[in-house]
């Protein structure tokens, strides 16, 4: 499964911190960050199949940031 937030995140230095406590704080997930959108896109794909929305969303609030999950 494949999710899909939108962030405030703006700086490589910065996604790079928050995709090394994506990656470790969540077993099979794959993270990367499309910063040259308009929504700061931030993709989620879950080797184990669902991923967890709510929890990414505090770990970004956690960390300083927003995100909330685009609508398909």
């Amino acid at each position: 499964m494949i999710e899909v937030f939108k962030t405030n995140v703006h700086c490589l230095k910065e996604a790079a911190r928050l995709l090394d406590r994506i990656h470790g704080e969540f077993d099979g997930y794959c993270a990367n960050f499309d910063l040259d959108d308009c929504d700061r896109i931030l993709r989620v794909k879950s080797a184990n199949g669902f991923v967890r929305a709510g929890c990414l969303i505090s770990l970004l609030n956690e960390c300083g940031f927003n995100a909330e999950v685009l609508a398909d």
